[in-house]
């Protein structure tokens, strides 16, 4: 799965694509971690529009991030969530540590 990863002043954007699961996840982990720990941003957005498919290592991929970039006092937005994405990382608890749109 993919990744474009954008900076703006303080923000790093991910715009991810595809699947988001077990085989997919390392890597997109250790690409978003690598532009936190370059860039120390006070915000991460996690564009989900291209998104087709998620299982529990998306709940896992957002999760580890929030706690990437809480050092720096960064916060989390997921956009561009579909409806079933936006329902499962809610029933999840991810509305706690990210503000979804």
């Amino acid at each position: 799965m993919p990744v474009i990863i954008d900076t703006e002043e303080n923000t790093v954007i991910a715009r991810l694509s595809g699947e988001i699961d077990h085989h997919s996840a390392k890597s997109l982990r250790d690409d978003i971690d690598l532009a936190i720990d370059r860039h120390h941003p006070k915000q991460l957005v996690l564009d989900f529009d291209g998104v087709t498919f998620m299982d529990s290592s998306g709940i896992g991929l957002v999760m580890g991030r929030y706690k990437s970039i809480k050092p720096y006092g960064g916060s989390i937005i997921i956009e561009n969530t579909g409806a079933q994405i936006k329902k499962v990382m809610r029933l999840a608890g991810l509305d706690r540590l990210a503000v979804i749109k």
